[in-house]
Order: C-alpha cells, then sequence, then structure tokens
C-alpha cells in the first residue's frame, strides 16, 4: 500500500440510500519521470491533488494534502457530517504539513466533492484550490442532461478570461497557461472555493487534475462521460486519450456515480473492476485501456450554489470568487496577477 493510502475500514450506513459506484486511475504520462498526483477515492470524500515543486517536491505535498484529509474524522468512512467549515479546516491543515515538511518549498491543488447529508438531503460539497477540476454531469430532476465544469480554476489565464483579456479559446493555448495563483503549501492565498450541489439520481461526478484537461477538450470529456455505462471504464478511456493527446502531464481521474438516492441501504461499489477497498489507493499506477465506443452530446453547465465567507450561506447561481493577494477573500472583478505561485512545466 502506498504511504498516503487510507484505511477504509467498515462503511458505515448514511441516513439516505444512496449507492455510490467509482473509477479511478492515475498514470504519470508520456513526459515525465515521476507521478506528483494524488488521490483518494473513498466514501464520503473524493478528491485529487496535483504537486508542484519538482525534484520529488511535488510529490511528497500532494500526497501530505491527501493524507491529511484522509485522517480527518469527519471523513471517516461512510460519514455525511462534514461541512464547509469542517473541510477549510482540514485543508489548513494539509497547507501547514506541506510548508513544515518541505520548508514551504512544494506545492499542491487539490479539487474533489464530499458527500454529504443535511436533514435526509445528500448534496455534493465541491471544493477547490488551484487548477485541478470537478465536473458534473446530472441527468436532472425532468431527464434533461445538463454538464459542466463546476470548480472555478485559480490561475493566470483564468483571471485573464474573466477580466476580459483574453477568450476561453485563447486561454488553452496561452503560454502562461500552467501557472496557478492560489495553492497548498506556497503562497499566501490557500483559501479554498466552496459549491453546494443537490445529489440527484443518476449524478455523474468528475475529479482529474489538468494533465486530463491539458489535453483533451471538454467536449471529448463530455462524451466520454455520457456514453461510457460504468465509471471504471470511462476512466481508463479518458487517460488513454489524455496520453494518446501527448501526455505531457501526470493525468488522473476519478469517477463517482450516484444512484438510489432515495432508497436504502447506502453501500460503495467497484461493480466488476475491483473492491471497495481498493477505493483507498491513492496513487494506485494504472493501466489505461482503449476506449470503448463513440461518444456524442451537447454540454451545457449544472446549477449550483457558491458557498462563500462563513460557508454555510449559499447563493446562486455559482460565480467565481475573487480574491488579491493578501486580501480577506473580497468579491469583485478578477484582475490578472503579476506573480505566480506555481508552474507546472508541460514541455
Amino acid at each position: 500500500m502506498h504511504p498516503s493510502a487510507v484505511d477504509a475500514g467498515e462503511r458505515a450506513p448514511a441516513v439516505s440510500g444512496l449507492r455510490l459506484s467509482v473509477g479511478f486511475g492515475t498514470d504519470r504520462g508520456l513526459r515525465r519521470e515521476l507521478n506528483e498526483d494524488s488521490f483518494i477515492a473513498t466514501d464520503p470524500i473524493f478528491a485529487v491533488a496535483d504537486g508542484m515543486g519538482g525534484h520529488e517536491a511535488g510529490e511528497v505535498a500532494s500526497r501530505e494534502c491527501i493524507s491529511v484529509l484522509g485522517r480527518q474524522s469527519v471523513l471517516a468512512a461512510g460519514s455525511r457530517s462534514a461541512t464547509a467549515v469542517d473541510l477549510q479546516q482540514a485543508l489548513r491543515q494539509a497547507d501547514q504539513r506541506i510548508r513544515d515538511v518541505s520548508n514551504a518549498r512544494a506545492g499542491t491543488t487539490v479539487s474533489g466533492v464530499v458527500l454529504v447529508e443535511e436533514r435526509g438531503v445528500p448534496y455534493w460539497l465541491v471544493f477547490n484550490v488551484g487548477d485541478s477540476r470537478t465536473y458534473l454531469l446530472s441527468q436532472g430532476s425532468f431527464g434533461q442532461v445538463s454538464f459542466g465544469q463546476v470548480s472555478v480554476d485559480h490561475s493566470e489565464v483564468q483571471e485573464l478570461v474573466d477580466a476580459g483579456f483574453i477568450t476561453a479559446a485563447e486561454a488553452l493555448v496561452h503560454p502562461r497557461r500552467h501557472v496557478v495563483t492560489r495553492a497548498l503549501g506556497t503562497g499566501s492565498d490557500t483559501e479554498a472555493d466552496f459549491w453546494l450541489i443537490p445529489v440527484e439520481e443518476g449524478d455523474r461526478i468528475m475529479v482529474c487534475s489538468d494533465g486530463l484537461t491539458g489535453e483533451v477538450s471538454d467536449d471529448h470529456i463530455h462524451r466520454a462521460l455520457s456514453t461510457l455505462r460504468h465509471p471504471q471504464d470511462a476512466v481508463d478511456a479518458l487517460i488513454q486519450s489524455a496520453l494518446r493527446s501527448g501526455g505531457r502531464d501526470n493525468v488522473t481521474v476519478v469517477i463517482v456515480d450516484a444512484s438510489n438516492v432515495a432508497g436504502s441501504p447506502s453501500e460503495t461499489t467497484r461493480g466488476s473492476h475491483g473492491s471497495a477497498a481498493e477505493d483507498t489507493l491513492p496513487r494506485l499506477e494504472a493501466e489505461p485501456a482503449e476506449p470503448a465506443g463513440s461518444v456524442s452530446g451537447a454540454a451545457q453547465t449544472p446549477p449550483v450554489f457558491l458557498v462563500t465567507g462563513v460557508p454555510q450561506e449559499l447563493t446562486a447561481p455559482a460565480t467565481k470568487e475573487s480574491v488579491e493577494p493578501g486580501s480577506d477573500n473580497a468579491a469583485g472583478q478578477a484582475s490578472p496577477r503579476e506573480g505566480k505561485l506555481g508552474e507546472e512545466n508541460h514541455e
């Protein structure tokens, strides 16, 4: 077992009858010597951390982040009681731990989702620091499929897009597209953004490092998620697509499907692809499989609630929280920053 693995133990039943099916995988890519990604995929938390710093420092940063998250009692297997406040405190602990072990020379992005319940109603609590991403494919209450990125990148190009200086298409090829403006373990801005989304029958959550999104378009991701039934098949296909597109970075993908939202009892499975205990391996080296089938569909953005300030306050729709270096999370129009927290070299 990898040092950052988390022991899931017995899975305590939750109030709702929600069932989860999980797929996960990671690959160091075709150009990197080390895999600096780490992940956790055990109910109730599914997250990906993408380390940066080089010379094994990035690997340490991502591993420590996942390890700290995995040790939180509020995120114990089967728990549904976590709040945004709990999660922010855990991320602050991870930030300090990374600084302690690396002398503030390394950092990591992290994005993911925690399954929580309020009065027996399940919600996805999405969190993000940096440019790893969380997506949602939702069947909708009336069968209308929607797909979109829930998290908002903390990156220089995202701020340029928000400020109207470049288009989203230009951001994909911008020379500073890999520069992040918020990370754990380095810099002064380490606060996470949070979104709270009601869980609906058939929801599919995908969390990934930018090794996927830097190589594979959102349209391709949407088609794969829409047509590959089992989450592990979708994970394997997307990793293979990233490798075929160049594989310039480590690539990690975690996919979670929700079903039986109104039934009972609660459980987590990986179908015929593996045991539930395997979901505790944060950095499983995976051999990508060939993608299966052709895919089609049009992307839409799912409704979400952005949690800001005191994390119980909800607003809709979701908007990017703009924070300048050294400020106290003041909302407003984002503007490009001159400095940088970290840059991933894809060459």
